[in-house]
């Protein structure tokens, strides 16, 4: 089974890899040098901790690091918020985690019952933490994945797949004018997750799926990106409105910190005349399900 996130030791070489001596101004005194960023030693010295311990850390010999190492080689390390959180997570981690079935997710009705006041005249979607769909009022539907089934995600085994749509999937792919960068914060994001919960079955299945089936996805993750995704832009060129440019904004939830709800609003006036076109539109088909069937 693939490994669904780097070791702390392999999080932290990739990091120190991308640290020059230049940046932390410390000099080398034109010395030829055989790694890309700092050694270990140079590491070990400027976060207080012997060479030594360092590199057995690295190696994977040491089970427990305290917080104030971690926060020295963090600091070294120029890592920002979420890498430093990454961090600890993977510093948190079992030798062997193993893995198991994760428990089926559902929403929480309070989330459910703010997506119904959003009526349709803000698309939004409550996604999983690997990124399934687990509802969306029919605007997000509209906006997101129109060519799949609007029940979908009522069923847990037909529940869309972010990630999955977005690699695998070439009408999802053509619709994102900033599908690269979109992308990458999709890989980013799930190592994050991944380093959140490494035991999780689906999570790993998920990503090893990706590894094989997306040369785009394996060259995304080999290069072992973390961050949030919490804000950010898409540009759309949508099969039915056209050119659209929206951002997004994620709402996290309390009582299932697990989940996000994911709301989408027009970042220009032509944009904005697609999500009515795209509400009203969603209000239509939610009018013609309330209407009972004719008995002859």
């Amino acid at each position: 089974m693939l490994d669904i996130v780097e070791s702390l030791g392999a999080f932290l070489k990739s990091r120190r890899d991308r640290v020059t001596p230049a940046e932390i101004g410390l000099r080398t005194y034109g010395t030829a040098r055989r790694v890309p960023g700092l050694r270990r030693e140079e590491l070990a010295q400027l976060a207080g901790v012997s060479a030594g311990y360092y590199t057995r850390l690295e190696q994977g010999q040491v089970e427990t690091a305290s917080e104030q190492v971690l926060n020295a080689l963090a600091r070294v390390l120029q890592l920002d918020e979420i890498e430093r959180v990454h961090l600890h997570n993977l510093a948190r981690q079992p030798s062997d985690p193993g893995l198991s079935e994760p428990r089926r997710e559902t929403p929480h009705p309070r989330v459910l019952t703010l997506l119904e006041s959003l009526d349709e005249a803000t698309p939004a979607i409550v996604l999983g933490r690997r990124g399934d769909v687990l509802a969306w009022n029919r605007t997000g539907h509209a906006l997101i994945a129109e060519h799949v089934d609007f029940n979908a995600p009522q069923e847990p085994t037909r529940r869309p797949s972010i990630p999955r749509m977005f690699f695998l999937d070439p009408l999802t792919r053509d619709m994102y004018r900033n599908w690269d960068e979109l992308a990458r914060v999709h890989v980013a994001y799930l190592r994050l997750t991944a380093g959140r919960f490494p035991t999780d079955a689906r999570l790993a299945e998920l990503i090893g799926e990706l590894t094989m089936r997306s040369n785009d996805f394996a060259m995304m993750w080999a290069a072992g990106e973390v961050s949030d995704c919490t804000v950010g832009t898409m540009h759309l060129q949508h099969p039915t409105v056209g050119a659209a440019s929206v951002d997004y904004q994620v709402w996290l939830q309390p009582e299932s910190p697990d989940h996000r709800l994911e709301i989408y609003t027009p970042n220009d006036s032509s944009s904005a005349d697609a999500l009515r076109i795209l509400m009203h539109q969603g209000r239509t088909e939610t009018a013609q399900d309330s209407v009972p069937a004719r008995q002859d």
